[in-house]
């Protein structure tokens, strides 16, 4: 079993299985969240500029739920991890639900944005939806009145601070990737570039992942499960 010590570099990456668990669903589920919606209907610039009313239908929903979900002890066990490792731990996420802040984490970087917040299409000012009037079809920025839309990356534009990424991946010593289906670029190859620079690596899944062969060590199940575990043995060692 891989051991992680108060020296080891952890870098962590974590996917929509985890937020699943606190009652969020996933989009890649047969009963996932975008059913009722194509990921074209809602999660790509062209979506954007044919039906901007609908999008933000969209997410303003996405949003109530996310306020309705709390951290699971997968979310908590990750947030020990942090307060354990200080400067040597770093949590990626392609979720973009808030929950690793909630549960206590700040070394987070929000890869595909987040659903607290927004950007002004004019001026370009990033804000939180409780600094806006969220009532009107199109909300407006009240800096420069411009057009607002959701602080989400969506599908065909480029994720948040992969230079920051590539970084972290080059100095990590493990890598833990978290609740995700690993098919989906550039979170995808992640694990491999780490791999090849020498990192360890780990999977919690429910299920195995499309790139389980880049794994050094794979447990399967609930993240709010193992995680706890994991945590609890590498802190009494």
């Amino acid at each position: 079993m891989i051991k992680v010590t108060k020296n080891t570099n952890l870098l962590v990456l974590t996917g929509a299985g985890i937020s699943a668990e606190s009652g969020l669903r996933t989009f890649r589920d047969s009963d996932g969240l975008w059913e009722n919606h194509r990921v074209e209907d809602v999660a790509t610039p062209e979506a954007w500029h044919r039906d901007p009313k609908l999008v933000w239908r969209f997410y303003k929903a996405r949003w109530d739920q996310s306020k309705q979900a709390a951290p699971n002890p997968g979310h908590l066990a990750l947030a020990r991890l942090e307060d354990w490792l200080g400067d040597n731990f770093h949590l990626i996420t392609q979720n973009v639900d808030g929950l690793h802040t909630a549960a206590g984490n700040t070394r987070v970087i929000e890869m595909h944005g987040a659903l607290s917040s927004c950007l002004c299409t004019k001026c370009g000012v990033r804000l939180h939806l409780d600094e806006v009037d969220m009532s009107p079809e199109l909300p407006a920025c009240p800096k420069c009145t411009g057009r607002l839309r959701p602080d989400i990356v969506w599908f065909g534009e480029m994720p948040y601070r992969l230079p920051e990424i590539d970084i972290l991946l080059q100095n990590c010593d493990v890598f833990l990737v978290v609740g995700t289906s690993g098919v989906v670029y550039p979170a995808a190859g992640f694990v491999q570039m780490a791999r090849y620079l020498g990192a360890k690596t780990i999977s919690v899944n429910l299920h195995p992942s499309e790139g389980l062969g880049f794994f050094d060590e794979f447990h399967q199940g609930r993240a709010g499960e193992i995680l706890p575990r994991l945590v609890d043995k590498w802190m009494a060692e």
